[in-house]
């Protein structure tokens, strides 16, 4: 999988999403603020974004590996 260079907003929002997950309380709000940011930074970056996300998802979820 390809290295991108997240923005510290996006990590952050993604972030926030994580635990709202664990905690059973991920709002549309939330989760719609982390795809279009995902979106608009695959866009920019010229990169799948399936592969944006699954990238940003491992950095935040995984960060240890």
């Amino acid at each position: 999988m390809s290295t991108f260079d997240f923005p510290d907003t996006l990590l952050a929002a993604e972030r926030t999403a994580w635990e709202a997950i664990q905690a059973g309380q991920l709002t549309v709000a939330q989760a719609t603020a982390v795809q279009d940011g995902i979106t608009a930074y695959a866009t920019e970056a010229g990169a799948d974004r399936h592969a944006v996300e699954m990238a940003l998802k491992k950095a935040v979820r995984h960060a240890e590996g």
